[in-house]
């Protein structure tokens, strides 16, 4: 999991980086390239990347904070570090999927 979370890492540096200054400008500019924006966004695949980049925060996120409670000098036994290893993938599964039901379910 330690090159899945600097495979998220460099994710979110680039996809996430591109798709926040693509909104800012769309943002800044007339509103045709925010509407512009809205529809790919929209789209099946644009929401897709959205998915996956929200995915790929939590799962760094969470990978983050297993990689501190190792810092820290806890959880080098292999039962307890395989479990935690499971728990990011488990728990950035969760946390992807309640976010985006929100999403949808708020935006019906």
């Amino acid at each position: 999991t330690s090159i899945l979370h600097r495979a998220t890492g460099i994710a979110l540096s680039i996809g996430g980086l591109a798709l926040l200054t693509w909104w800012l400008l769309a943002l800044a500019g007339p509103a045709s390239g925010y509407a512009d924006f809205g529809a790919v966004a929209g789209h099946p695949i644009g929401l897709l990347v959205l998915v996956g980049l929200s995915w790929s925060f939590f799962q760094h996120t969470l990978s983050g904070v297993r990689h501190l409670i190792m810092d820290i000098g806890e959880g080098f036994e292999l039962k307890r570090n395989k479990s935690m290893a499971v728990a990011t993938w488990i728990g950035s599964a969760v946390l992807t999927v309640a976010l985006w039901v929100y999403i949808l379910g708020v935006r019906a």
